[in-house]
C-alpha cells in the first residue's frame, strides 16, 4: 500500500492506494452514515468549558437532533449529559465515538470504541492515527480521521 498526497484547495488530503482504488480517511459514505443515522456520540475529551472545540462541536451535535456523552476522566455533566470517565462506563449503546485527543493518544479511543461496539469512529480536525485506521476498518467499524461534523454538513 502507498500513500499519496493531494492539494485540493487549502486543504491537503493524504490518501491511500491499494488495489487499484483509492480510499480516502473522509469517506463520503462512512461520513454520511454518522451523521444521518447515528444518534448516540460519545465525545471524548469533552469537558465543560465552553471555550473547547469539544465543546462547541459537542453542542452543534446536539442542536442537530443528536445526544451526547461526554467521556472525560472527571466524568462531569456537559451540556445537561452526564459524563463517564470511560466509555466502558457508559451503560447504553454508542454510535459513534468523537476523539478530541491527540493523534498519539487517539488509537487507544479507536480500540476501546469497538471493544465497547461502537458503531463508527471519528477523529477530529488535525487527528490521524494510521495504524488505529487500519485496527479499526479491519474490525469492520468505520472511521474517519482528520474532519470535524461541523465541516462535513456545511460541504452538504
Amino acid at each position: 500500500m502507498a500513500w499519496l498526497a493531494a492539494d485540493w484547495g487549502n486543504r491537503s488530503v493524504r490518501l491511500r492506494w491499494f488495489t487499484g482504488a483509492m480510499t480516502s480517511w473522509q469517506d463520503p459514505e462512512a461520513v454520511r452514515f454518522m451523521l444521518d443515522d447515528c444518534e448516540t456520540w460519545a465525545v471524548v475529551g469533552l469537558s465543560g468549558d465552553p471555550g473547547r472545540t469539544a465543546y462547541q462541536i459537542a453542542q452543534l451535535l446536539q442542536q442537530r437532533g443528536k445526544r451526547i456523552v461526554p467521556v472525560h476522566p472527571s466524568a462531569e455533566t456537559v451540556l445537561g449529559e452526564q459524563g463517564y470517565a470511560t466509555l466502558a462506563d457508559v451503560p447504553f449503546p454508542i454510535d459513534v465515538v468523537d476523539v478530541f485527543r491527540r493523534s498519539e493518544a487517539a488509537g487507544e479511543f479507536a480500540d476501546q470504541a469497538v471493544a465497547v461496539g461502537a458503531k463508527a469512529v471519528w477523529f477530529q480536525l488535525g487527528v490521524v492515527d494510521e495504524a488505529a485506521f487500519e485496527r479499526t476498518t479491519a474490525a469492520g467499524v468505520p472511521i474517519v480521521m482528520d474532519t470535524c461534523p461541523a465541516i462535513e454538513w456545511r460541504r452538504r
